[in-house]
């Protein structure tokens, strides 16, 4: 199995416990790798045979701007089944970073992986 990699997409949206977070947008980062037989778009140079890195971007901006959560953590876990669902992605891996949450860090976040690679 092949990766499609998306590093360092910035989102915004509505995210955090607190309750001055919840009338705000934040920023996101986001990597992705995802899982994919890329040779059939190899072969024929035919970007409908691949995972389209432009159109998921699109989907995971538009799903930031639709959804607020309070954590990082329901953040992933629902934009994984999304992309899985609708782009038909066997197995994923993504990060999402908070930058600024913590003073101390330049980013807080999570990393979780979904699906079976074969």
């Amino acid at each position: 199995m092949d990766l499609v990699l998306i590093e360092a997409l910035a989102v915004d949206t509505v995210i955090g416990v607190y309750d001055w977070e919840r009338s705000i947008q934040q920023r996101l980062l986001l990597d992705l790798a995802l899982a994919t037989d890329i040779r059939p778009a190899a072969a024929g140079d035919d970007l409908s045979q691949t995972l389209d890195y432009a159109a998921i971007s699109e989907r995971i901006a538009a799903f930031a701007a639709a959804h607020d959560f309070e954590l990082v953590e329901t953040f992933a876990e629902r934009l994984a089944a999304t992309l899985r669902a609708e782009f038909g992605i066997p197995w994923l891996r993504l990060t999402v970073r908070k930058p600024g949450a913590v003073p101390q860090a330049a980013a807080v976040g999570v990393t979780i992986e979904r699906g079976q690679r074969a």
